[in-house]
């Protein structure tokens, strides 16, 4: 279920993707709806690049972001599945086991990219 970035989004996007000019997808010509696509697609370099970036992260932030993913607003469905493991792996570390399962339940529920 797409949404409209908001500014607590923006910020978090601005935060792990400073070289985020504006919030278009260059590829598709839309604006983003997720945070964790465009800093995995569009952003980093590669996984280690994503992997670094996504723990910039403040545990508040992981949360929204795990919170997010849960109801379906938050997608992870177009990611390389090394770049959903590094965010699970960082989600077990810092917040909790039941977190990141919750994580693995939501993105194996089929929520894509664009939803």
């Amino acid at each position: 279920m797409p949404r409209e970035l908001d500014e607590k989004d923006i910020s978090i996007l601005k935060n792990l993707a400073p070289e985020c000019g504006d919030l278009t997808c260059s590829g598709s010509g839309h604006r983003f709806h997720s945070i964790l696509p465009p800093v995995s697609n569009h952003f980093s370099e590669d996984g280690a690049d994503f992997t670094r970036r996504i723990n910039l992260l403040t545990d508040d932030e992981l949360a929204y972001l795990v919170e997010k993913i849960e109801t379906g607003e938050e997608s992870m469905g177009c990611m390389p599945v090394e770049d959903v493991e590094a965010f699970v792996h960082l989600t077990h570390e810092r917040l909790s086991a039941d977190a990141a399962q919750r994580v693995i339940r939501a993105h194996e529920s089929g929520y894509e990219c664009g939803r």
